[in-house]
């Protein structure tokens, strides 16, 4: 009879230090295969994409997992094999993962995680250690039954919001962001907003070429970059200046403004000097940086959902020389407005 490992069995004390890049994902009945696949296929082209430049990138190693069972029935009736499961040797022998995602189930998700009590203390345990969780529509759930999410922002599936809740009461549930951010841990509302989270580790991974890359060839319908629709605690514009966080909401709000940083900065009564000072200690990053790139993501969505010309969105977004906008994108996506709204619209695949 082979043995059963004990949860402390399984991990050593630290993330395994090598030149991989560990991705589990967990599998488990209902659950829903394109939270497994999509994931898989995306970050095997954000490698792809870099080692044609550099061959020394990490090498991805993704791996199913399973609290026992080696084969798995998804919701759509399709058949998954585990690469590992808990109570096999294997686990041990793998290291604790970089990353685990814990996709969407089928509708309710108590009697799956009443029947995995395991799978959600090793979640628990490899936090602990190091690794980076993601937990995707009713999948959040598997994070707040281990406890991992009580006092932290999380968000799950707009249908299961209200249960949540209830099952939960502990964890700060924000239904109006697709994604949250706490730490090492992310939650994402549905599968959209798991490919931006994807899109954003692969930045941190394989660098923003291989990111822009990957969202070229499978995310145009995403609606914002990671940064613009995550919660995250403690950062961003929810800083403690208040003033600098009106001036960020002002900016936002008069894209098409022909007023400059130091006109704006008047209006609010602050000085070029001080105001660069606390804009930068505030969020981060430089305030013209800040607006720069605000602008070229409206006028990106513009692109996208528009038929105006590319002077219309020169305008729209507060820059009346439509070459200095081409200037912009060419430096920031490698393409001209015009090639990125062909681009978008038509889905083109490499």
């Amino acid at each position: 009879m082979a043995k059963i490992y004990g949860l402390e069995d399984f991990m050593p004390n630290k993330l395994i230090e090598s030149k991989n890049l560990t991705v589990n994902l967990l599998i488990y009945p209902h659950v829903l295969a394109t939270g497994v696949t999509l994931p898989v296929e995306m970050l095997l082209a954000g490698e792809a994409f870099a080692r044609r430049y550099d061959k020394s990138v990490l090498k991805l190693n993704t791996q199913f997992l399973s609290e026992s069972s080696t084969s798995i029935k998804s919701r759509a009736g399709i058949t998954m094999v585990a690469d590992i499961t808990l109570d096999n040797k294997s686990v041990i022998d793998s290291g604790t993962p970089d990353i685990i995602i814990v996709p969407s189930l089928w509708r309710n998700p108590r009697p799956v995680l009443k029947k995995h009590p395991k799978l959600v203390a090793w979640l628990k345990l490899c936090w602990q250690r190091g690794s980076t969780l993601i937990g995707v529509g009713t999948g959040v759930c598997f994070l707040a039954e281990s406890g991992l999410l009580n006092n932290h922002s999380a968000t799950t599936h707009w249908h299961y919001v209200e249960q949540f809740k209830r099952d939960y009461p502990q964890v700060d549930l924000k239904p109006d962001f697709f994604i949250t951010q706490s730490e090492r841990i992310y939650c994402a509302a549905s599968l959209n907003a798991l490919a931006d989270i994807i899109v954003h580790l692969i930045a941190q991974h394989y660098g923003k070429a291989a990111a822009q890359n990957v969202e070229r060839n499978f995310s145009h319908e995403i609606r914002k970059p990671y940064e613009e629709q995550r919660y995250l605690e403690g950062s961003g514009d929810r800083h403690a200046d208040e003033l600098i966080a009106e001036i960020q909401f002002w900016l936002r709000t008069h894209l098409n403004t022909e007023l400059t940083l130091t006109d704006i900065v008047e209006q609010f009564g602050m000085s070029q000097r001080s105001f660069t000072r606390r804009f930068k200690a505030a969020t981060g990053v430089r305030a013209t940086q800040y607006w720069q790139q605000l602008r070229i993501e409206s006028a990106k969505e513009l692109l996208a959902s528009s038929n105006l010309t590319i002077q219309e969105i020169a305008d729209q977004v507060g820059y009346q020389d439509q070459g200095h906008l081409t200037r912009l994108f060419k430096q920031d996506l490698n393409l001209t407005p015009k090639a990125y709204r062909a681009m978008v619209r038509k889905k083109l695949f490499s």
